[in-house]
C-alpha cells in the first residue's frame, strides 16, 4: 500500500515499541477509564503519531493482511480501529489480549518473517483470519493508570 511499515522486535528497550491506547476514531476515551473486553480503540505510535491500520492489502512477507501506521498526530479513519479480546470485564495489566480489526475482521498478528535491508531482523507484524499462539499480546512496559487515582483527582475539583 505505500504506507509506513509495522515491524515487531526482541529488543525490550526499544522506544518505538511505544504505543498510546485512545478511543475509536471520532470517540474520547478519558486517560484512566479502565478498558473494557470488547471495547473498540485506537493505538497509536508514540514517536510517530501515526494510528495502527489495516485494510484489504496483502502484506509483504506473509501473505497475510498489511497491517500499517496510517494518519497524522492520532488522525486517520476508521480503518484504524481494533476491538479488545479479553478474558474478564477489562483488560488488565498482566493480562494478554488480542486485537481484533472492527473492519475487516482479522487478528493482529506477528509469526516470525524477517524483513532485509533496511530494517534487518525486523518482524512483519499483519493480520490472520484465525486465531492462534501468534496473536496474544501483553503489555510489558509503559505508564499504568489507576482508575481509582483518576476518581480522587476528580473529587478534589469541583470548578475550574
Amino acid at each position: 500500500s505505500g504506507q509506513q511499515s509495522v515491524t515487531g522486535v526482541t529488543s525490550v528497550d526499544d522506544s518505538n515499541s511505544y504505543w498510546r491506547i485512545r478511543g475509536k476514531t471520532a470517540t474520547v476515551c478519558e486517560r484512566g477509564t479502565p478498558i473494557r473486553c470488547g471495547q473498540p480503540i485506537r493505538l497509536t505510535h508514540v514517536n510517530t503519531g501515526r494510528n495502527l491500520h489495516s485494510h484489504h492489502f496483502t502484506s509483504p512477507l506473509s501473505g497475510n493482511q498489511e497491517v500499517s501506521a496510517f494518519g497524522e498526530e492520532g488522525e486517520g479513519d476508521y480503518l484504524d480501529d481494533w476491538t479488545v479480546l479479553c478474558n474478564g470485564p477489562y483488560w488488565v495489566r498482566d493480562g494478554e489480549v488480542r486485537f481484533k480489526h472492527s473492519s475487516t475482521e482479522v487478528l493482529l498478528s506477528v509469526t516470525g518473517e524477517q524483513y532485509g535491508r533496511p530494517i534487518s531482523g525486523q518482524k512483519e507484524v499483519h493480520g490472520m483470519a484465525q486465531p492462534s499462539q501468534n496473536n496474544y499480546w501483553k503489555a510489558m512496559e509503559g505508564i499504568f493508570m489507576k482508575p481509582s487515582e483518576l476518581l480522587k483527582a476528580e473529587g478534589h475539583h469541583t470548578e475550574l
